[in-house]
């Protein structure tokens, strides 16, 4: 498996991640992750904020925190902020997302959540229209007590498109080969 065999199981199932911390990561994908991945991300945008995404992806929350917290940016903040959320320590995530302030996904993700949310009324949920990352976090805390539930599904949906949107921004630039 290499780099990018992961990134395109990654890409075509972001919904794969879960809500909550779980679990651990395949040797061999940790394998891949510890052996290529810094490289492969030589001239992306953030590099260390990609390699975040990825280990978060995959279950590697430790390591994802790690990295997270050593990457004094906004990047670093969103994807500490995610971590604690699926810890879960809702104060904790909320702290970091406080520290990002609003990032340039924010928009984007707020109308893909909204059209989510819209095709799934029975989740029960409607994000605000300027992105609410203390909202998100309390409906995926709710949302993970209710496995199977549509509100775990739409959590996940728009988990997904939060992890591709923060994962696009930081990986732009990369030179994967």
């Amino acid at each position: 498996m290499t780099l990018t065999d992961l990134l395109q199981q990654t890409l075509s199932h972001p919904t794969r991640m879960t809500l909550a911390r779980g679990g651990s990561v395949d040797p061999s994908i940790a394998e891949v992750l510890s052996r290529e991945a810094a490289e492969r991300f030589a001239g992306a945008r953030s590099p260390q904020g990609a390699l975040a995404g990825l280990w978060l992806f995959f279950g590697g929350w430790e390591q994802a925190h790690a990295l997270a917290q050593d990457l004094d940016t906004p990047e670093g903040r969103y994807w500490h902020g995610i971590v604690h959320r699926q810890e879960p320590d809702a104060w904790n995530a909320n702290y970091w997302f406080r520290q990002v302030r609003r990032h340039p996904i924010e928009a984007r993700l707020a109308a893909e959540a909204a059209a989510l949310a819209a095709a799934s009324p029975a989740a029960g949920w409607i994000p605000r229209p300027d992105w609410s990352h203390a909202a998100f976090v309390d409906y995926c805390h709710q949302a993970a007590l209710k496995p199977g539930s549509p509100a775990e599904a739409l959590a996940r949906q728009i988990q997904g498109c939060e992890w591709r949107l923060l994962f696009d921004y930081c990986a732009e630039g990369a030179l994967l080969r």
